[in-house]
């Protein structure tokens, strides 16, 4: 019984990373949008693209190390 509720929670969890994911490149995907779109990107703007790019980052590495499978179900 242990077992499988330690699958059930590998699975949620693991779902509940894509989601933030895919939310995190949406808002890389804009923030960097925005800051094309600039002539004088202030430096708060682009530290906050360097930080949810880092996020982002991360997120995919831990995804990569516990083998998720990206693919929308």
């Amino acid at each position: 019984m242990l077992f499988k509720k330690k699958g059930k929670l590998r699975k949620a969890e693991n779902k509940r990373l894509i989601e933030q994911i895919e939310i995190q490149k949406h808002l890389l995907m804009n923030q960097k949008e925005l800051v094309g779109r600039s002539v004088d990107p202030s430096e708060d703007v682009l530290l906050k693209l360097k930080v949810t790019e880092a996020k982002y980052l991360f997120m995919l590495k831990e995804a990569r190390v516990r083998k998720t499978n990206m693919e929308k179900s």
